[in-house]
């Protein structure tokens, strides 16, 4: 693979990553969660391509983007409930599981040979100017290598994956900064990962939602026990930390780095993937990472999700 280009969101860089994802080669694009990487989800190669640059196993299914509800319609069967929950949620950080149509056109792999598909409108205006001026549905699963941390700006997608993709779009850092909710709407409504949107948002229209969703045969993303994990060793709910300790903070308190000094949750999540890394490069090897309490609440439900899956027992 040739050097990565860095595209930015000017019309000619749109022209150029419509481009390179007409041809089935991959950019990464930012969207208000994380970089997502970006191939063309009805071309087999385009897919397994984003499946290689990864290391992604190939029965954990992939994200697919459109424009808006109109587009979504012609990958996923919307029933009355459905269309309710997209109306109100996009485009925003919002995934739906819903069944797939016959005729999507969309690759296999990208569903995972499961006759569900997740789909999702994102609300980013370089999201959504890439995806107009392709013209078509973009698989794109975060841009880095998998079960790492994900991405929340350029420079890390290029530290991840420089030189095994074409291009990345430069849109500044995600302001979200965790990826999106998952709801699975295939039968009873179940929340398959939290995200972006609070499952309490969700709730108030739907009722309470029981997680789902199986870390050995996953029908969405997000789901495999060990992922968006540093380098260095993850200890969380720590309310000291020792010598050999990077400490992430919440709230007020010492700490070598803060998700969020105020203790905002909203802050804590954009800041989250950002400050692993920098926490990484600190530990440098030789030390852990200490994690204090995030409460289980709102987008403290993402943000713990997402630090769980990072302390988990590497594979």
């Amino acid at each position: 693979m040739n050097k990565t280009e860095t595209l930015l969101p000017t019309l000619e860089g749109l022209a150029r990553a419509a481009q390179i994802l007409a041809g089935q080669g991959l950019v990464a694009f930012p969207t208000e969660t994380v970089y997502g990487l970006g191939g063309d989800a009805r071309s087999d190669l385009a897919v397994a391509r984003i499946f290689d640059a990864k290391g992604r196993p190939r029965f954990n299914p992939l994200i697919v983007h459109v424009p808006d509800l109109q587009a979504a319609r012609a990958f996923a069967t919307f029933d009355a409930r459905a269309e309710a929950i997209a109306r109100a949620f996009w485009p925003g950080p919002l995934t739906l599981v819903l069944p797939l149509r016959a005729d999507s056109g969309l690759s296999p792999l990208v569903t995972a040979d499961l006759e569900s598909v997740a789909i999702r409108v994102p609300a980013h205006p370089v999201a959504q100017a890439l995806l107009r001026a392709f013209g078509g549905p973009l698989a794109a699963p975060s841009a880095n290598p998998s079960g790492r941390v994900s991405p929340t700006r350029a420079a890390h997608v290029l530290e991840g994956l420089s030189g095994r993709i074409a291009a990345v779009l430069d849109g500044g850092a995600c302001a979200v900064g965790v990826e999106s909710t998952i709801l699975g709407l295939v039968g009873s409504p179940a929340l398959l990962r939290p995200g972006g949107i609070p499952a309490e948002a969700l709730e108030a229209l739907l009722g309470p939602l029981p997680m789902g969703g199986s870390a050995s045969k996953p029908n969405a993303p997000g789901q495999l026990a060990s992922h968006y994990a540093p380098g260095a060793a993850v200890r969380l709910n720590a309310e000291t930390s020792g010598e050999d300790e990077i400490r992430i903070g919440f709230g007020p308190g010492a700490a070598d780095l803060n998700l969020s000094p105020a203790g905002d949750l909203v802050e804590a999540a954009a800041n989250l993937f950002h400050l692993l890394r920098e926490a990484d490069q600190l530990a440098a090897g030789a030390k852990s990472i200490a994690i204090a309490p995030i409460p289980e609440t709102g987008l403290g439900r993402a943000i713990n999700d997402r630090l769980r899956r990072a302390a988990a027992p590497r594979p």
